[in-house]
Order: structure tokens, then sequence, then C-alpha cells
């Protein structure tokens, strides 16, 4: 009766039971010390106060809007990024550097020019490919493998064509 007793009693620390710590440490009582100690729970979070953090979902496009900041730059160039760079390029001639500086703070432009249509590749190494290689790039599905039953299907076409031709 004792036993389940000691096991439904929560014990976190020495708080709950007062002296007798204390006591069994002072009178040598080892025994006394070892059982107190053995009944403190070993959970970290007993002992520990913790209070629930709530995570705040901060991505860069809330950011942006609460700050009103200009989407990023872009890393790639595509069509309307030479509009843009050739803006900056008559701002500069006609207004000097600080206008084609302001001009691209407000409408950052691309910070590489790739080439476009070679499926991340360098121009060089696009032109070098097959007509075969290319093809296979812009296909979006791999092609199917071979049917099992080809050799099968082979033979029925071969002997269609054998009685038809005797027809």
């Amino acid at each position: 009766m004792q036993v389940h007793t000691l096991d439904k009693a929560v014990i976190i620390n020495e708080l709950q039971f007062g002296n007798g710590i204390s006591h069994a440490v002072h009178e040598g009582r080892r025994a006394d010390f070892a059982l107190i100690l053995s009944m403190f729970s070993d959970d970290v979070r007993d002992n520990t106060p913790v209070e629930k953090v709530e995570e705040i979902n901060t991505t860069d496009q809330l950011l942006r809007q609460r700050f009103e900041l200009q989407p990023p730059q872009q890393l790639r160039s595509d069509q309307s990024s030479y509009d843009i760079s050739a803006q900056q390029a008559k701002l500069f001639h006609d207004s000097g550097l600080a206008s084609a500086k302001l001009s691209h703070y407000l409408k950052p432009e691309v910070l590489a020019y790739l080439p476009e249509d070679t499926h991340d590749l360098p121009e060089e190494v696009y032109h070098n490919l097959s007509g075969h290689q290319r093809r296979k790039l812009t296909e979006a599905e791999p092609k199917s493998l071979m049917p099992a039953d080809l050799y099968n299907q082979l033979v029925a076409a071969q002997r269609s064509f054998q009685i038809s031709a005797q027809a």
C-alpha cells in the first residue's frame, strides 16, 4: 500500500520535503538521503520552469510587405530585364551616375545575363550538343522502356505482313 502512495506522490524537488533532506545530511543518514533523492523526478522539464514560446511566422515576403520594400533583385535575366538595363544606360548617359544609381535602387537589374532556352547550360555547350541530345532536353517526360513482349509483337507483325502479301 505504501509503494503505491509513493508512486503517486509527484516529488519534484527538495522543497516538498521540508527539512527532511537537511536532517538526513547533517545526521549522516545515507539511506534516508539516497531514498529521498531517488524519489525526485529525473525529468529536467519538471525542475525547470518552461514557458511556451509562440513562433512568429516570418517569411521574406511578409517582411518585404511590412517594410514596404521592392521585390528582391533577380538572379537571372528574362525578356523584361533588357528593357530595364537599357533604361538605366540611357539615364546614365543623360543624367550621370547618380541618376543611374537611383534607378538601380528603385528597380534593380539582374545579376547575370544568361542565354535563354539553353536548359541552364552555357551557350557553347548547348550549341555543341547534337540534335538528338537537344530534343531529349526538351522532352517533358522520359521515354518509356521497350515493352517486354517486343519480340512477340515483331513476329506477329511479320506474319501478318506475309499473310497480307500472299493474299
